[in-house]
């Protein structure tokens, strides 16, 4: 696949074909009545050329590659399940720093090479291990369950063969990949409502199970260690306690507060950091822990609602400073058609995290 290089810009230019952006920038002005409201936003697209969402960031030899959804428009009916999230292939992103070219390296694994898999290729992660570079991704099977694969590649931008089966006994969506100090890996997952996190109990699948209401707790995301393969648990999936200051669990109705979906873990000063979303509330969390399988008590926001239904982000250290990759719907306006974005992430000298908030309107 030819490389193609693309600068970020305030004034983005966008390639018009199907499925593809606007062939001119939507307007950053929003008309209510005859009012007309003007957005500032944080940062701007990464690319713009695709649409790209649930951007994993990592540092591979000295640059840092960006593995995101590829959101495209294929008519799909929108509703609470997310089927409106259509994804069929993943395009690898990759920048030697901040705010200079990005590089899209083409399709790195379409769902037509998966052979075990449905429809719906949801947000991936990677990690490097055994000389290899391994590309996590959930996807439903042919049964429409979420299920987790695993692709290989000798190069972090692929292309990616996939393994001819899912990891056994995963399930659900949003892997993100973790090494500790020791060189074990961790993986966290999970997402509910259209993720399927609430059809799982002790590790079962119930197809009728429903969304959880208030007055009920809320549910929990799962972990497990990977063995030295990189395409194997090690372990029998666990849930992460999530709690407040005083060591409760979250219920439903806590949903400002409770997991959702996009678990990402770091480390900063010793002390493991879980980031999350709370999807309908559509805030950016984060909790702190001395266990990379927690529990990890509730600090606060990481990230104030962004434009658009969803919420989801990662983490990185690059050069001395912190970064927050996210996504919004700055270019398209529509849920399910979003553009990935970077920001500087600050830490207080108490380890805690300053709130950012990703557009304002004037």
């Amino acid at each position: 696949m030819k490389k193609r290089t693309v600068l970020l810009a305030f004034v983005v230019i966008i390639i018009s074909c199907n499925n593809q952006p606007k062939n001119d920038k939507p307007d950053a002005t929003a008309k209510t009545g005859t009012a007309e409201t003007k957005k500032e936003y944080l940062s701007q697209p990464l690319v713009s050329h695709i649409y790209t969402a649930d951007p994993s960031a990592h540092v591979f030899n000295s640059r840092i590659y960006i593995y995101p959804s590829h959101d495209t428009a294929t008519g799909a009916r929108e509703d609470d399940l997310g089927s409106h999230f259509d994804m069929r292939d993943y395009h690898i992103l990759s920048m030697d720093s901040v705010g200079g070219p990005v590089t899209d390296h083409g399709v790195a694994l379409d769902i037509k090479n998966v052979p075990w898999a449905g429809r719906q290729m949801w947000a991936p992660d990677a990690a490097y291990a055994n000389g290899k570079y391994y590309l996590y991704f959930p996807v439903k099977n042919k049964q429409d369950v979420f299920q987790i694969g695993v692709a290989v590649s000798d190069k972090p931008e692929g292309p990616f063969t996939a393994e001819p089966e899912p990891i056994k006994n995963s399930y659900s969506i949003d892997p993100c990949v973790f090494k500790d100090d020791d060189g074990k890996f961790y993986m966290y997952f999970g997402g509910i409502w259209g993720g399927q996190l609430q059809r799982w109990n002790n590790n079962r699948y119930d197809s009728s199970a429903k969304n959880r209401v208030p007055g009920e707790m809320a549910v929990l995301p799962r972990i497990a260690r990977l063995n030295a393969d990189m395409k194997s648990f090690a372990e029998p999936v666990k849930e992460i306690k999530l709690v407040d200051k005083e060591g409760n669990l979250f219920g439903e109705k806590d949903n400002d507060k409770r997991f959702f979906e996009a678990a990402w873990v770091f480390k900063y000063k010793g002390k493991y950091y879980f980031t999350y979303s709370t999807g309908d509330t559509h805030f950016l969390c984060y909790a702190t822990g001395d266990n990379p399988y927690g529990p990890f008590t509730y600090q606060g926001v990481l990230l104030n609602p962004v434009e658009g239904w969803t919420n989801h982000h990662s983490v990185i250290e690059f050069k001395g400073k912190w970064y927050l990759f996210y996504h919004d719907v700055q270019l398209s306006g529509k849920t399910h058609l979003r553009n990935v974005k970077v920001t500087e992430l600050k830490f207080n000298d108490d380890g805690s995290i300053q709130t950012l908030t990703a557009q304002k309107q004037q």
